[in-house]
């Protein structure tokens, strides 16, 4: 049982960091990594997955939230939003590989959904950027831990 919370807090550590919620997964991952009492391959692959479906949450909304952009609750400021398209207009799909980026990362998300992108090239780029990340702080983790 205590595998099966671990995991989900983990999931839901890297769901919440991909959407617009403050949140960090990170040292989530990095404390159960050093616990060395789960396989590294799951850890990445539960950390992955909970990150790309809540970059997943983004493109939804961002497929419906555009027209509520003047809004004062809307959850992204002006200027993370106006950066995140400058990227996306300027690097197409592949400013999705810097959706793993702090400040920048989720507000590309909203902003391919807002666009119109590609599901498919979507999820593949996106997996590939939170899955890169999640797979270089393990190595340095483990690198440290000797």
């Amino acid at each position: 049982m205590i595998d099966l919370a671990s995991y989900l807090g983990l999931f839901s550590a890297a769901f919440l960091a991909a959407t617009l919620v403050p949140a960090q997964s990170e040292a989530l991952l990095v404390g159960l990594i050093v616990t060395e009492r789960h396989p590294l391959t799951a850890l990445l692959l539960v950390a992955t997955v909970g990150n790309v479906a809540g970059s997943l949450v983004n493109y939804i909304l961002g497929r419906f939230i555009e027209r509520f952009r003047k809004k004062r609750w809307f959850p992204v400021s002006p200027a993370s939003l106006d950066r995140a398209s400058g990227w996306y207009r300027r690097f197409g799909l592949w400013s999705l590989l810097l959706s793993w980026m702090p400040v920048i990362g989720d507000p590309i998300t909203l902003v391919a959904g807002v666009l119109r992108a590609p599901l498919v090239p979507f999820l593949v780029l996106v997996t590939l950027a939170k899955f890169g990340r999640y797979a270089v702080l393990a190595a340095v983790t483990l690198r440290v831990m000797g």
